[in-house]
């Protein structure tokens, strides 16, 4: 035994090094012991050991390391597995058919004429991962509750829309419009899972790789704080998320995994289908991708079952007593178990088992052909029954099953764990052959040689389809099926509004405050007050939402085992397992997860919740745009509040905190309805009528958009609605606000947001000083306006014969006198997307370039968006019009030192809320 100084004082693995030896000859013992297994039995006996030590202890509740990975074979021993319920034969005739369907769907789709592709690679690998869930585990929504969500691998559709063939759920004329979804109608397939193309057929959108992972953890997670609030009973759902190993590169995959450990959402399961390769290569092709996610799983709290091999290596296993095929499998890279996938069975025997003659006896009464069919294990029904079966009854953990297969299973070996094979979509005529061959397919070659390969069904009173009938009867219903159940909610009166709408009186408060302010009275509705769920990341105190915290409360499922530090103050932070509030920490990716989640509940459990979640602006849609696009694609509605919004109202922060350019980006996505407000009361008309079209009516009359408002943190005086105001312009997005009431020369001013007082400024400024009479417009959405114009004008293109619509925003502006002069905290595109559509002279002023850390007049004289650029900008067209003398813009540059950003007044400061 070595002696404590030759030993490494550093004890690895979280071992108690500080702690004292209280009986140095019990350990000495222990120790003797271990030396004496490894010198008369060997190391690999000992590890055994040791590992059965490690195992006994946590049994019995022992605090010892985790250990980051475990052996290269499968987690589940065979004495272990479970019975398996099923008709394995009848199981396998129809995968088989499902394969073959989905394999010729895509071949089909990419016939001369119209090549519009598709993928068959994927799920050949993952095909048996998903027909053992279909046919055991994954529960539909029959019984009027929501079932189990399930997030399907993009890439793997053909294989779901092939079995739903089968099942009579599609047409073989819809298996023909696969990716023709506007020439083929009405019988068009989606590429990938859109619940918005297929509103009743896909629940969740996942091609986009990374976001399915990320939307299963914040699912199985809303699961629970509807159960937890009493919303709805989430009991028996679970959650499935099918992945791509290569997808687990994506950070978004990995990223909130700690999330799901801390939670405890054992009702939740990963389902990595592993076949070593990503679209170009292999995933590691140096080392061993299962190994490694199995670490990071670990670490981060997880169950991880590793399902690697079939039963075809039991018996091998069973006689490496002296751990020698173990340790081949340890030793093994991923890129050469790839090649063994596209190799002979000669080349496996001599390069696999051929260098230790102990591997070599283990594998002589096999032969070359018995060698080639040593299988991966998610290929097995037996044994991935086995590992879902454990996972779905694990509690205290979400799981993570990573199953090893082939990519391009059965396809052939043109197609069997080729680099190339998820790019190759057309199989040839003896690839078909080849093919049907395999899947023991009654298919004649004159058929596959006459045109297009047939679909093979085995017959609506076939065995095989009773069979898929009744396990879907006993599983409560077909999936993926998406089911709206929901009820029209009672939306709140005039009443919940009347605050927000008389202003703020002598008090300043930024929009954002009047925002809040607003949302607590809507939550304090009897009707619809407990479905709102605010979400922040890690910000609620920065948007004045902390006086939520006594009343409304943070979710957190394990409540507030800790006193609070603030505990004695009024608005002290407050955890409960039934809170209301999401807080995601430091995540928008985490908080636009819930966002979506909660937004689509009213499809997904047939209960409606209203997500509002607020962050920096910049923090949306650059950051986590992509979600957005997924959350119009789930159908989900909500509110999304881009806070300290604009390019030069948050002062101090600077740059990467500086948005100019949002709505920009709002304006691509066509389910964002976004706004800008300027006042309280605009908010209170925009959040109203966003309640009545997401919620209200009808079902078929709800809408599935989400409204995006920009909300600032600029204190202003908010004031109160005026009389008889155009409730209707402001939801179109533009009215008059203020009619001037003073000079000569008529112009107007259209603004946004914080930049409507600049305008109100320039107006007073241009009325006293230069006589000119400029009427102020508030644009509470630009990208509205813009919306309606272009759908006028295509309605136009479409129906010369008919009267010509006008757009509304040249509606509103005709008979105003120009020139018009846009201004706003955005780049002058957020205006200018209207400008086409003006009756008259147009100039933008606008926040172009990088924001920057200064005051916020500083900020707005260096951009020219103040109220006296405002006023040159006016002046500057009236000179273009020839109504005014040129000789006046210097005058005005000179009075008004527009060239000194230093002798800009520096305006207010503060104001987070």
């Amino acid at each position: 035994m070595a002696s404590g100084s030759d030993r490494n004082p550093i004890i690895i693995g979280g071992l108690p090094s500080q702690v004292p030896d209280f009986d140095p000859e019990e350990t000495a013992e222990w120790l003797d012991s271990l030396d004496a297994a490894v010198d008369e039995r060997g190391r690999e006996r000992a590890r055994y050991l040791m590992l059965r030590l490690i195992e006994r202890a946590r049994e019995r509740r022992v605090a010892v390391p985790e250990m980051r990975s475990t052996d290269y074979v499968n987690t589940i021993a065979t004495k272990d597995e479970p019975f398996f319920p099923g008709n394995e034969d009848i199981e396998r005739r129809i995968l088989n058919a499902t394969r073959w369907n989905a394999a010729v769907m895509v071949s089909r789709a990419q016939r001369p004429g119209i090549g519009v592709g598709g993928h068959i690679a994927t799920f050949a690998s993952s095909a048996s991962l998903y027909d053992v869930g279909f046919n055991h585990f994954f529960r539909g929504k029959d019984d009027g509750k929501g079932g189990d969500q399930i997030f399907f691998q993009g890439h793997a559709s053909p294989g779901v829309y092939a079995r739903a063939f089968l099942l009579d759920r599609l047409s073989e004329t819809q298996l023909d419009a696969f990716r023709q979804e506007k020439s083929k109608a009405p019988y068009g397939l989606s590429s990938y899972p859109h619940p918005r193309l297929m509103p009743d057929f896909w629940e969740f959108p996942t091609v986009s790789m990374g976001l399915g992972p990320l939307g299963a953890i914040y699912q199985a997670r809303m699961n629970r704080y509807l159960q937890a609030r009493g919303i709805a009973d989430t009991e028996q759902s679970h959650v499935w998320a099918f992945l791509g190993d290569g997808e687990m590169d994506e950070p978004e995959s990995l990223g909130q995994l700690s999330l799901a450990a801390r939670e405890g959402l054992d009702n939740l399961t990963f389902v990595v289908n592993c076949n070593l390769q990503r679209l170009d290569g292999p995933v590691r092709g140096n080392g061993k991708i299962i190994q490694e996610l199995e670490s990071q799983f670990r670490g981060a709290g997880w169950n991880v079952i590793k399902l690697i091999w079939d039963r075809t290596w039991d018996p091998l296993l069973a006689q490496d007593r002296d751990g020698v095929l173990v340790n081949k499998l340890n030793t093994t890279p991923d890129g050469q178990f790839q090649t063994y996938a596209t190799e002979t069975g000669e080349y496996i025997r001599d390069h696999f088992f051929g260098d230790d003659h102990r591997l070599r006896k283990m594998v002589e009464g096999l032969t070359d052909d018995q060698i080639l069919h040593l299988g991966r294990g998610g290929h097995d029904h037996r044994k991935i029954y086995a590992a879902y079966k454990a996972a779905r009854e694990h509690k205290g953990q979400p799981t993570v099953i990573l199953a090893q297969t082939v990519k391009g299973w059965t396809l052939g070996p043109n197609f069997e764990g080729r680099n190339a094979t998820h790019q190759m979509k057309k199989l040839t005529v003896d690839d078909l052959k080849r093919f049907r061959d395999r899947l023991h397919l009654p298919i004649s070659d004159k058929e596959l040689e006459s045109g297009a390969p047939p679909y093979y069904h085995p017959g609506r009173n076939s065995e095989e389809i009773q069979y898929m009938h009744d396990r879907r009867k006993g599983l409560g219903g077909y999936v993926p099926t998406r089911v709206v159940r929901a009820k029209p909610l009672a939306l709140p009166d005039d009443k919940a509004y009347a605050g927000t709408r008389k202003g703020s009186g002598n008090q300043t408060i930024a929009t954002t405050m009047a925002f809040v302010r607003l949302l607590k009275d809507l939550m304090r509705d009897k009707e619809i007050g407990k479905r709102f769920v605010p979400i922040a990341p890690d910000e609620y105190r920065t948007f004045g939402m902390d006086s939520l915290f006594p009343s409304a409360k943070i979710y957190n499922p394990l409540g507030q085992t800790y006193e609070s530090v603030d505990r004695e103050l009024l608005l002290a932070y407050k955890e409960s397992p039934t809170g209301q509030m999401l807080h995601d920490g430091i995540s928008e990716a985490g908080c636009t997860a819930s966002l979506i989640a909660a937004g689509s509940s009213y499809a997904t459990h047939g209960e409606p919740l209203i997500p509002v979640y607020v962050f920096y602006s910049m923090f949306g849609f650059q950051r986590t745009g992509d979600q957005f696009w997924q959350m119009a694609d789930q159908l989900a509605r909500g509110f999304v509040l881009g806070a300290t919004a604009g390019r030069t109202t948050l002062t101090g922060e600077g740059l990467q905190h500086a948005d100019g350019h949002s709505h920009l980006l709002a304006s691509t996505n066509p389910a964002v309805v976004s706004y800008d407000p300027a006042f309280g009361f605009e908010i209170a008309h925009i959040v109203k009528d966003g309640l009545r079209r997401m919620y209200g009516g009808t079902p078929e009359a709800n809408e599935d958009v989400f409204y995006y408002l920009t909300v600032y943190n600029e204190p202003i005086v908010q004031p109160a609605e005026p009389q008889n105001v155009d409730v209707e312009g402001i939801l179109k997005g533009l009215y008059r606000y203020r009619t001037a009431e003073a000079g000569a020369i008529p112009a107007q001013i259209l603004a946004s947001g914080v930049a409507v007082p600049w305008a109100l400024e320039a107006q007073r400024i241009l009325a006293e000083e230069w006589n000119v009479r400029a009427d102020v417009w508030s644009a509470t959405s630009w990208n509205e306006l813009r919306r309606d114009a272009v759908e006028v004008e295509e309605h136009n293109l479409l129906h010369p014969e008919e009267e010509q619509r006008v757009p509304y925003v040249t509606q509103k502006l005709s008979g105003s006198e120009g020139p018009f002069v846009a201004v706003s905290d955005w780049m002058r595109a957020v205006p200018d997307q209207i400008s086409r559509w003006v009756p008259g002279t147009w100039q933008s002023l606008g926040a172009d370039g990088f924001g920057f850390a200064d005051t916020r007049g500083a900020a707005r004289r260096f951009f020219h968006i103040d109220a006296q650029s405002v006023v040159l900008g006016v002046l500057t067209e009236l000179a273009k019009e020839g109504k005014i003398d040129r000789s006046v813009l210097k005058q005005a540059i000179d009075r008004y030192q527009l060239l000194e950003v230093a002798a800009a007044d520096p305006g207010a400061a503060g104001g987070d809320a």
